[in-house]
């Protein structure tokens, strides 16, 4: 992330960001994006207003568009009715969306966001994660980091996951569970004739595995593997019916972003 923000020269390699390098045209990566730290100072006697002003002046926006270009950030991090307090009197959360909305100033074309939900309550977590959401809507490029998985399945369209400094999966969230998570599992529940679902299921083309769960509330349960597509799952339950097996429950356990981080990391600590 450093090296993407042109904070760190690579040792090795080049890095891209809107097509400009970071080793020749730093100056040009630099106008293209908007970096958001994970900790950042706030300045003391200053108010909402003035600090989107000041930062507004860096980018070197003329004074005149300053003022509606103010209101629109503010209203767009919901921030508008805090416009006149002092910023260090604001919650660790709208100091985020302020930050946030100060990143934003020169409308840059990719957001660099390091630990953007980091320390927030549940609330102010939520409210960044819509507001990046949006951000996302509006046509904008975000790379960020995040420990918060439910934050990056929210999110993301693409991830990567890094392991002691090394990039060990990458791909899209699909690309990534039929990598890491080939076969899918589920769960089926019958009132009678275990024996005979489990030989029909061990005739079904793609069915890898069965094998016998703790009965719930008295009825017999079948763990199944199975590699195929949706249509193949809605074959599996319409063979078993047709074979007379009366079943309960039929359910595809879901593999969330947390299964598939899982099985890509080995638990290394750098």
């Amino acid at each position: 992330m450093r090296i993407l923000t042109t904070l760190l020269r690579p040792t090795s390699g080049q890095a891209y960001v809107a097509g400009h390098s970071v080793n020749k045209t730093p100056r040009s990566v630099r106008r293209a994006i908007g970096y958001m730290p994970d900790f950042f100072g706030v300045y003391d006697d200053m108010k909402v207003w003035e600090y989107l002003d000041f930062f507004a002046a860096c980018y070197e926006i003329p004074e005149r568009d300053r003022p509606g270009l103010i209101n629109d950030l503010l209203e767009l991090v919901d921030l508008k009715h805090r416009r006149e307090d002092m910023v260090d009197t604001l919650s660790r959360g709208m100091k985020q969306r302020l930050c946030l909305a100060r990143t934003l100033a020169h409308d840059p074309q990719v957001l660099i966001l390091d630990e953007p939900a980091s320390g927030l309550d549940p609330r102010a977590r939520i409210e960044i994660r819509e507001l990046l959401v949006e951000l996302a809507r509006m046509g904008k490029t975000i790379f960020f980091s995040s420990h918060i998985l439910a934050d990056v399945a929210e999110i993301c369209t693409h991830i990567g996951i890094i392991e002691a400094g090394e990039m060990v999966a990458q791909g899209s969230m699909s690309e990534m569970r039929r990598t890491l998570i080939p076969h899918r599992e589920i769960t089926i529940t019958m009132l009678e004739g275990v024996e005979a679902a489990r030989a029909t299921l061990s005739a079904i083309a793609g069915v890898t595995e069965v094998t016998d769960m703790p009965p719930s509330e008295g009825r017999p349960r079948l763990h199944v593997k199975f590699v195929g597509e949706d249509t193949g799952v809605t074959a599996i339950l319409q063979t078993l019916t047709q074979a007379g097996v009366p079943v309960v429950s039929f359910a595809e356990e879901t593999k969330d972003l947390e299964s598939v981080f899982m099985r890509a990391t080995k638990g290394i600590v750098s």
